[in-house]
């Protein structure tokens, strides 16, 4: 029989190469944005980028600024100013005085029975005119060449949605490791490879870049099915996919990118509703458990090699460390993540899973989410539930 040592080595080893398979399989599988050949359409449709904002000053001149510098030559911006109470409202109209692809919808109430974002994308929406709807962060910034290439690939594939991971910006050590392993664990955990797979279940959205085909998303329940789903991206790939539509993620490194977080506080309250919401479904002891399930693993070969065992339990532990390193660093290096985000990804695990469970207390304790200056009781958001992770 396997002592305790043994046991976590060899589980270990399979964990590490689950990971490196899975991180292969995206490399393989995922076009990078930036390597896909320039389209030359007779006719480029029209495109609406629909970005909702809530209290975004900080970021938001330097990403519209970005929008407004696109090459794409059929273009409107529409930026949904959710109930702000900084300058986001005032920046933006000072931006749409000077350029009339922009213009700005301020909103003063939330519609009854919808989510601060959810609603902002539909109000949003309602304005936009284009063949294609483009809903991105008030925080993201595209090269001029990005929505060209974006339109282009979905045409060429007949996609109806084009799922873009952003480049990160760097923020830090720690946050630099945070934020790769949010994505990292996102990517596999969902099954990227699969995406474009129609017989396939996984679908992936990235609210910073989700670019939809009109009529796919008219053929759909709409955004309504979505209205009180805090994962707004995640469920609008599976809104789509369900109905048939045509998904894909892509890698946007060089073409798009985003600075996930400033600081390290701004992430812990970003993952409050991440955690109590997405992770745990409204039950903080569900959101703790999955919480602590990725350290856990990241420990397994550590227990091989600190505990009494036999040479080739030691042995095991080592390779299975190494596996997993592998797979770190060959998701950093898909990501553009500096080396320094790989060789803290453990350590990183332990302060995500710890920001994690921050989240589903607080959650508990306040008996729903705080989003966007609205606490949202945790009763009326289980009846919205769309996105079941894992």
């Amino acid at each position: 029989m396997l002592g305790l040592a043994a046991t976590a080595a060899i589980l270990g080893l399979l964990a590490g190469l689950a990971g490196l398979v899975a991180h292969r399989l995206v490399v393989a599988r995922v076009a990078r944005l930036a390597a896909v050949p320039p389209a030359t359409p007779e006719r480029w449709p029209l495109l609406s980028v629909v970005i909702p904002a809530c209290n975004e000053a900080a970021t938001l001149e330097a990403a519209l600024g970005a929008h407004l510098r696109s090459d794409y030559p059929a273009l409107e911006l529409i930026l949904v100013d959710d109930r702000s109470s900084d300058e986001t409202g005032a920046i933006a109209d000072r931006l749409a005085a000077t350029d009339a692809r922009l213009s700005v919808i301020h909103l003063a109430e939330l519609r009854e029975g919808w989510l601060g974002k959810t609603h902002a994308l539909q109000v949003g929406l309602e304005r936009a005119r284009g063949e294609w709807i483009l809903f991105a962060d008030a925080d993201t910034r595209l090269e001029p060449a990005a929505l060209r290439r974006a339109v282009g690939l979905c045409e060429a594939r007949a996609l109806d949605l084009l799922a873009v991971v952003p480049g990160l910006d760097p923020a830090g050590p720690l946050l630099d490791a945070l934020a790769f392993q949010f994505y990292r664990n996102i990517l596999a955990g969902a099954r990227a490879w699969e995406v474009e797979d129609p017989r396939a279940r996984a679908a992936i959205g990235v609210g910073a870049f989700n670019l939809v085909r009109r009529a796919a998303l008219e053929r759909s329940e709409g955004l309504a099915w979505m209205r009180l789903e805090v994962a707004d991206d995640m469920a609008l790939a599976l809104l789509l996919k369900r109905s048939g539509a045509r998904c894909a993620v892509a890698n946007g490194r060089g073409l798009v990118a985003l600075r996930l977080y400033s600081a390290l506080g701004e992430m812990a309250r970003a993952l409050e509703k991440n955690s109590y919401a997405i992770l745990g479904r409204y039950r903080a002891t569900r959101a703790i458990l999955l919480a602590l399930a990725p350290p856990l693993v990241d420990l397994l070969p550590v227990l091989g090699l600190v505990l009494p065992a036999p040479p080739w339990v030691r042995a095991t532990a080592l390779a299975a460390l190494a596996l997993a390193q592998a797979g770190i660093l060959l998701g950093a290096r898909w990501l553009g993540a500096p080396l320094r985000a790989a060789l803290l990804a453990i350590p990183a695990n332990l302060v995500l899973s710890a920001l994690l469970i921050r989240g589903a207390i607080l959650g508990w304790r306040r008996g729903g989410i705080l989003w966007r200056g609205t606490l949202y009781p945790a009763k009326q958001l289980r009846e919205g539930i769309r996105v079941r992770f894992p």
